[in-house]
């Protein structure tokens, strides 16, 4: 692969993350990030250097981070909470549901590290089940940004929704995507046209679906690839479109496939009378297998072959 999408032309949208969340820092008098001994992993430690009275650091105890970050925001400040995904959207799902979204707290909750970034360390800090557990909770956006800028434009929204919101993040560079266009939470971003399928992916899936349509178009193949960056609220419309548009969907999401993307569309699609062939690639329902993120998420056929696989089968259904 080379040029839009290799991943070696991109940065890691954690130090994206770090990045801005100093241009917001620098901004608003009242931020604070609250940490679980992560500041690390989430490449917050320039940040707490530069500005030590601004970030909390209350040690491995992720409950204990969502509730005073949710207490935080109670006394007046805006909160960024950062822990690894794989920990924030399980230990702390009970803080997360009465504390912050029953209570109408906007924290930033951002999930580090999220899917198989972890890679070697296993089904433990995997984060497969976050959209599953957090789509159930009200109250709460879920967004996965696709690339650098999704980014950028995610977490200034979510400085300015003042409603609760989840981000998350994984480690590795990745390339930043074609077609920027106004950013909102619950609209999706078309990178790529085509009449003859769809890929609808989310977050860091996003780049690995479009190298797979470019491959699929040197066949013959139109296929578009849609960034479903907010996976909840969903972009109803636009998965309408595209059910419409093409004969075959593939949704992609490095995510269990149950509970995440691929169910959130298929509902969409089945409630509003469109039956385009349609699959989802995603972790399926067993502890994962051992490796790097690169080769779980091949073994998975969450790649750019896998991908291409699974679209020309659709295809040639027709």
């Amino acid at each position: 692969m080379s040029g839009a999408t290799d991943p070696g032309t991109g940065r890691a949208n954690l130090e994206v993350f770090a990045e801005i969340v100093e241009e917001l820092a620098a901004a608003d008098p009242s931020l604070l990030v609250v940490t679980s001994d992560s500041r690390g992993s989430a490449r917050l430690s320039a940040f707490a250097s530069r500005m030590p009275n601004r970030i909390v650091e209350v040690g491995i105890a992720e409950q204990n981070l969502v509730g005073v970050a949710a207490g935080l925001v109670a006394g007046g400040r805006t909160v960024i909470a950062v822990s690894p995904a794989s920990f924030l959207a399980t230990r702390s799902l009970e803080q997360i549901k009465h504390d912050v979204c029953y209570s109408d707290r906007p924290v930033i909750l951002v999930g580090v590290s999220a899917g198989v970034s972890y890679g070697a360390l296993g089904s433990t800090h995997h984060s497969l089940h976050d959209f599953a557990a957090l789509r159930a909770i009200h109250n709460i956006t879920v967004v996965a940004p696709a690339d650098n800028w999704e980014t950028r434009e995610a977490l200034r929204a979510a400085a300015d929704a003042r409603s609760p919101v989840y981000i998350r993040f994984g480690k590795k560079p990745i390339p930043d995507l074609p077609r920027r266009v106004e950013f909102s939470f619950g609209k999706g971003r078309i990178i790529r046209d085509g009449s003859d399928g769809a890929f609808i992916a989310t977050g860091e899936t996003v780049w690995r679906a479009l190298a797979a349509a470019d491959a699929l178009a040197k066949t013959g193949a139109s296929v578009s690839v849609v960034s479903m960056h907010t996976v909840k609220p969903l972009d109803v419309e636009l998965v309408c479109t595209v059910g419409r548009s093409v004969g075959a969907v593939v949704a992609v999401e490095e995510h269990s496939e149950h509970g995440g993307l691929g169910d959130a569309c298929a509902r969409v699609l089945l409630e509003a009378g469109l039956a385009p062939r349609y699959r989802v690639a995603a972790i399926p329902d067993e502890y994962t297998v051992s490796g790097s993120q690169d080769e779980i998420l091949s073994h998975y056929g969450i790649s750019e072959s896998g991908l291409f696989r699974m679209m020309s089968a659709l295809l040639s259904e027709g």
